[in-house]
């Protein structure tokens, strides 16, 4: 019998062969990857996050599809085109994920506004892609995500070009996506306001379940939706001139440098 064989970790693009901007972006996106896993939103090899390269609108980088969320590192983010294909030169095996291509790059094409695009499979986010409710916004961390959330039906396994023009019609000008039976997905002009997005989002919809499983009626508060929304941006730094997270992402990678800095690599 056959014994697998061991993916050999790609050598990518090192600092000297990037601008100053790309290697900090490929340093926080790698970052993301890694909290993601610790934060429990990996699911295996499979889900991407993507970041658009600055100066370079036509080119992102993405996970080398066989890697662990736990193995990425700035190094060895791929960086491809609109078109798939790779650029640059990289040592070992290299994958671009084909659903992972499809969905990220028409975001990519279609919003100029997006630096950055995550999207999740966790089980709170796929339950409530499933409920025919969708999000609800009765808990403060949904009510805060009011008038940002669209909904995009289910085509099966998003390996198809021709869904792009779809999706990205779904989603309109919004920062939030309800992939519908399937999971969730966020864009932030930047990594660190894709993360917390997706992160205020995890939470909501994991108050959500919560909630429900109690049987009980939801007590919501239409009254106050509008001015919740109005206030994100000026609660205390939240919202920086980089976008949502920035000071909220910066601590979180404070946290993980203690923890495991080989993603800076």
């Amino acid at each position: 019998m056959n014994q697998p064989r061991d993916f050999e970790l790609p050598v990518g693009i090192r600092p000297d062969q990037c601008s100053p901007e790309e290697w900090q972006t490929r340093v926080e996106l790698a970052a993301a990857y890694r909290l993601a896993d610790r934060f429990g939103w990996s699911m295996l090899i499979f889900n991407h996050i993507t970041a658009r390269v600055p100066g370079k609108d036509d080119h992102f980088l993405i996970n080398n599809f066989g890697l662990m969320y736990d193995e990425i590192t700035a190094s060895n983010l791929l960086k491809i085109d609109l078109d798939g294909k790779l650029v640059g030169d990289y040592v070992g095996e290299t994958r671009v994920n084909r659903a992972g291509y499809v969905i990220h790059s028409a975001i990519h094409a279609a919003r100029h506004d997006v630096g950055c695009v995550m999207h999740t499979h966790t089980v709170a986010g796929e339950a409530i892609s499933t409920c025919a409710t969708g999000l609800l916004h009765v808990n403060q961390d949904s009510m805060q995500l009011t008038g940002q959330v669209a909904y995009h039906e289910f085509e099966g396994l998003a390996v198809d070009d021709g869904e792009k023009q779809r999706l990205v019609a779904d989603f309109g000008d919004k920062k939030v996506l309800v992939l519908r039976n399937h999971g969730m997905l966020t864009a932030g002009s930047s990594v660190g306001e894709a993360f917390m997005l997706m992160w205020l989002l995890e939470h909501a919809c994991r108050v959500q379940v919560a909630a429900l499983s109690m049987g009980q009626p939801l007590h919501g508060a239409p009254e106050v939706l509008g001015r919740i929304a109005e206030l994100v941006p000026t609660q205390q730094g939240i919202i920086t001139p980089t976008g949502l997270g920035g000071l909220p992402f910066r601590s979180l990678m404070r946290w993980l440098d203690r923890q495991d800095s080989s993603y800076r690599n």
